[in-house]
């Protein structure tokens, strides 16, 4: 693999995703995202909810929506183990919506809930429309 490449592999429990060489990622680590260009420093680190992007090398750039999981990254090799990971032509945009919605409605409501849990069904559900907008170039408030 060339020194201006990386190659970029993301899995979850059910199946590979992606496996591609790339010239940059960028990850939802858990406490903000993180940039990785080809040489990188080895770590490994947590996944939170968010947008994984990348860069191949003739200028295409790919965006995945991950849920929580864990990446190695080495000098040329990033693998990301994700427990889900979803391209935007993947996701259902109606059921989104209904997440989205069923997730405000619980937290608005308060009382006796699991706020962890709401919080993250927020957050997956917001993602999945960033996602979706940002791949077919419209506003998310128009497709909320």
């Amino acid at each position: 693999m060339a020194g201006d490449s990386i190659q970029l592999v993301v899995v979850t429990p059910v199946r590979q995703l992606l496996s591609e060489a790339v010239t940059e990622v960028q990850l939802p680590a858990a406490d903000g995202y993180l940039g990785v260009l080809p040489c990188h420093a080895p770590l490994i680190t947590e996944l939170g909810i968010g947008e994984l992007s990348y860069k191949t090398a003739d200028g295409q750039t790919g965006l995945l929506a991950i849920v929580r999981g864990f990446a190695e990254v080495l000098p040329q090799r990033v693998s990301v183990l994700a427990e889900t990971a979803e391209r935007p032509e993947d996701i259902d945009v109606n059921r989104a919506q209904e997440a989205l919605k069923r997730a405000q409605e619980r937290i608005a409501a308060g009382g006796d809930i699991d706020w962890d849990r709401a919080s993250a069904s927020l957050q997956r559900a917001l993602v999945r429309l960033q996602i979706v907008s940002k791949h077919q170039g419209i506003n998310i408030a128009t497709i909320r």
